[in-house]
C-alpha cells in the first residue's frame, strides 16, 4: 500500500500518513528551535531540542534518559557533553547508585525550558487558531490515541 502510494505522487515525492506526520513534526520543530535561538538560546539545536523534550526538570538518571530517547549511548553522551559545556545541564552522583549519573538542568538549563514552555504555548495557539477550535481539538484527541495505542509497540 505504501509503495503505491510513493509511486502515485506523480513527482511530488512520497505521500503517506507517516510522511505527513514527520513533515509536520519538523515544522513545528523547526519553528520551535528558531524561536527558541530568537529569545537568547542560541546553543539551541534541533537535536538539542529532542534530548530536552525527554528530561524532565528534575532530572533524570543518564542511563533511563538513553532508554526514553532510543539512541545510542554515545549519541546521548556527545549531547549531554555539549550542553554541559554550555552550562545548560550538569551531572550529579545518583544518591541511589553511585555507579549512576543523574542528569539535570542547571539554572541556565531552567530558564531555558521555562521559555520553551511560553514558546510551545504560543506555537499551539498559532496552529489552534489556523484549524479552528473544533478541527485543532480533533487533531489532539487523535493524536493521543494514536499514542497510546502505540505504546508498548516494538
Amino acid at each position: 500500500m505504501v509503495k503505491q502510494l510513493d509511486e502515485n505522487a506523480r513527482g511530488a515525492g512520497p505521500d503517506h500518513i507517516g510522511i505527513r506526520l514527520w513533515t509536520a513534526w519538523e515544522g513545528w520543530k523547526a519553528e520551535f528551535v528558531m524561536a527558541m535561538n530568537a529569545a537568547g538560546h542560541d546553543w539551541f539545536t534541533p537535536s538539542r531540542a529532542t534530548m530536552l523534550g525527554f528530561l524532565p526538570r528534575k532530572g533524570l538518571r543518564q542511563s533511563d534518559l538513553i532508554t526514553r530517547m532510543g539512541v545510542s549511548k554515545q549519541a546521548v553522551q556527545q549531547l549531554i557533553d555539549g550542553l554541559e559545556q554550555e552550562a545548560v545541564l550538569e551531572r550529579i552522583p545518583d544518591p541511589a547508585d553511585r555507579r549512576g549519573r543523574i542528569v539535570r538542568p542547571t539554572a541556565k538549563g531552567r530558564v531555558a525550558l521555562d521559555d520553551a514552555d511560553r514558546i510551545k504555548a504560543e506555537i499551539e495557539a498559532r496552529i489552534r487558531a489556523r484549524m479552528g477550535e473544533e478541527r485543532f481539538r480533533l487533531l489532539y484527541e487523535t493524536l493521543g490515541e494514536m499514542r497510546r495505542d502505540g505504546e508498548g509497540a516494538a
